[in-house]
């Protein structure tokens, strides 16, 4: 059978697309490569990697647990609070921001056009940065990493809340609206029932990001395990690098793995 023309016309079209589309990706490639400064390598960089890998192949166990002073297990502790707070601020602020998002909650797409570009411009802002502004406002320590994760936070789970608001059911609203029931009834009876299952999911994702960042925010001054580790760096204490190194990758997987079989309970 003869193939229409259109058809065969189409193909090279596609495949001129396609090509221009690699021809594109590679420019930015190479134009992001040519930017990188490289000035070789250090002659001291295969002695300094050799340590960093001894190092922590043999981690400094001895500290785990200080009984004087910071230590793995406390400063691990200490990580995992400041991301349940951060996790749990976040979530609470983010709640009116997300009906104010969701479409179908504020019946007009000006109003959650709004919403959405206030949740846009405070996921726009790095944690990292928002840490660094709280540590002048409020000092070093885990209250700075609290505020900023809780902040930064704010903006994802409120866009991932607003999306589970407007994927929701409509029936039961309907229902409900067709019976004479008031707004608050609505939120309450049809509303909250389905989408907190999926805010709850959101809400355990978010707590890993948050323990990561965590993690990171340390390393300016914001607490946490982050604070031994720069310590231990600048230092080139390889051994407590290792065993902090080791520590976080134990933490995160027992996290990773307990939040997702709360998960898979919940959706």
């Amino acid at each position: 059978m003869i193939k229409p023309w259109n058809t065969i016309a189409q193909k090279p079209r596609k495949s001129h697309y396609r090509w221009l589309i690699y021809t594109a990706l590679a420019a930015v490639y190479i134009w992001a490569f040519a930017g990188i400064p490289f000035s070789g390598i250090k002659e001291t960089a295969v002695m300094i990697t050799k340590s960093i890998v001894t190092g922590i192949l043999s981690p400094d166990w001895g500290f785990v647990y200080l009984p004087e002073g910071e230590d793995l297990l406390r400063g691990l502790l200490e990580t995992v609070a400041i991301s349940i707070l951060g996790t749990v601020i976040s979530s609470v602020l983010c709640l009116p921001l997300a009906f104010w998002a969701a479409v179908n909650m504020s019946g007009s797409r000006f109003i959650s056009g709004s919403g959405k570009m206030v949740l846009s411009f405070i996921r726009a802002i790095p944690e990292i940065v928002l840490a660094l502004m709280f540590i002048k406002a409020v000092g070093p320590g885990s209250f700075a990493g609290v505020l900023a994760l809780g902040l930064h936070s704010v903006g994802m789970l409120g866009k991932l809340f607003a999306d589970e608001v407007e994927n929701m059911d409509k029936g039961p609203v309907e229902a409900l609206l067709s019976s004479g029931a008031n707004r608050l009834q609505i939120l309450w009876f049809a509303v909250i029932p389905q989408v907190l299952p999926g805010f709850l999911s959101y809400m355990l994702y978010r707590f890993e990001i948050n323990m990561r960042s965590a993690t990171i925010l340390g390393v300016i001054g914001a607490g946490g395990i982050g604070t031994p580790l720069i310590f231990a760096l600048s230092t080139r204490n390889w051994d407590r690098v290792g065993i902090i190194l080791l520590g976080i990758v134990i933490l995160i997987t027992i996290i990773d793995l307990l939040s997702g079989a709360i998960r898979r309970r919940l959706v």
